[in-house]
């Protein structure tokens, strides 16, 4: 068989696409083995003796099913993640997720004189040291303490 090196590598930069994506027909490699020009491979692909192979792919029908999958948070799990854990969700990140929800409420009892300012800073401070999870943990310290009461809690 021809050594179809050079035509394959010219038709290459004629479809625009990489050597391995050339498809050409094997009843018709005498005629390609004598094409030395582009000109001449360009005649060839008109004649459709030398095609582009379609591009290898996810159907968009397979990718709107995985995305929707992953929007539910499935496919997430260890063999899925590339990057180590707090490379996907930084500490900083889990931090003010965690702390900025606690601060709102702790300000909203302060402003509706559910709990005064002494209080306010002192669950402030130990917000800040990190003593309660969430806001569900702080609420319920707050209850045990009896700075609230349980029916007013809520918000």
């Amino acid at each position: 068989m021809a050594d179809l090196r050079n035509q394959r590598r010219m038709a290459a930069s004629i479809l625009k696409c990489g050597i391995n994506a050339v498809w050409m027909d094997h009843d018709r490699v005498d005629e390609i083995a004598k094409a030395v020009i582009k000109d001449d491979i360009r005649i060839l692909i008109n004649g459709k003796a030398i095609k582009k192979r379609q591009a290898i792919g996810i159907s968009s029908g397979r990718k709107k099913f995985n995305m929707k999958q992953k929007e539910k948070g499935r496919r997430r799990g260890h063999g899925s993640r590339k990057g180590a854990k707090y490379a996907r969700l930084p500490r900083k990140e889990r931090w003010i997720r965690t702390i900025r929800p606690i601060r709102t409420y702790l300000r909203g009892l302060r402003d509706e004189k559910k709990i005064d300012k002494s209080t306010y800073r002192l669950y402030y401070r130990k917000t800040k040291g990190g003593e309660f999870r969430n806001k569900r943990h702080l609420e319920t310290h707050l209850i045990s303490n009896n700075f609230l009461k349980k029916g007013e809690a809520g918000q």
